[in-house]
């Protein structure tokens, strides 16, 4: 299997992806340059965190016009994995593939730091190996990162089995206080309804190894693991 990660002028954490992918799991992978128009040989493509094009209109607005989009529309319309983290949530919201929109931080700052989130669906790719309820430590980083929908699209979501995580305490209660940006119902992590895409904003490629204080994010990169090797979605 072969994965591939999208770096845009302005990603920072393509190379965090790279790593946790090829250094940590063992993963062919490669980076996409943003003009390529061929993403035949891969089995899931990462569009990373950062701030693509510097996020100057908004984040992901101008990400979503680069010649690769089509070309990941096309891929995610195959039926093969999508993961975006942060800004790559942002990219797949703006370019349409995933519902909703973001706003600034309730607080209208820029928050890096550790959150909990609690794990919704395991019903996908990403969450296979999870198990329901799970809560993960995962660390995150942005500006705009507060989640909306609309009242008729978040209850399709939800309808659909789209809310994939959700902000939390450290014991897994939704609450306020946990909420570190305002998202819609401490809304962390969206897919599509086919489940073939996860957009999250918490960063998973960051707790990979001890070193940096936490492995939780693992779990997600070896479901993705897991399904493109045969293993079952759980129903």
């Amino acid at each position: 299997m072969k994965f591939g990660v999208v770096v845009f002028p302005g990603s920072n954490c393509d190379i965090d992806c790279y790593n946790a992918l090829r250094d940590v799991l063992d993963q062919d992978t490669e980076y996409i340059w943003h003009r390529t128009k061929n993403l035949g040989s891969y089995d899931c493509i990462v569009l990373p965190g950062g701030f693509s094009y510097g996020s100057y209109l908004r984040g992901g607005a101008i990400a979503k016009v680069s010649p690769v989009m089509d070309r990941v529309v096309e891929f995610v319309e195959s039926g093969k994995p999508v993961i975006g983290i942060s800004n790559g949530f942002q990219v797949l919201v703006e370019s349409g593939i995933l519902p909703g929109a973001f706003l600034r931080n309730n607080n209208m700052k820029f928050i890096c730091e550790n959150v909990y989130i609690r794990t919704e669906s395991i019903s996908t790719p990403f969450t296979n190996l999870c198990g329901k309820g799970q809560i993960l430590r995962i660390p995150i980083a942005h500006g705009d990162g507060n989640y909306y929908v609309g009242d008729e699209t978040l209850k399709r979501m939800e309808e659909n089995n789209q809310i994939v995580f959700r902000y939390c305490a450290r014991d897994g209660e939704v609450t306020d206080a946990s909420n570190p940006d305002g998202s819609l119902q401490n809304i962390a992590g969206v897919c599509n309804r086919e489940g073939n895409v996860l957009g999250m904003m918490p960063h998973p490629e960051r707790c990979m190894e001890e070193i940096l204080e936490g492995r939780d994010g693992a779990v997600i990169f070896k479901s993705i693991i897991n399904y493109l090797k045969g293993g079952a979605v759980n129903g």
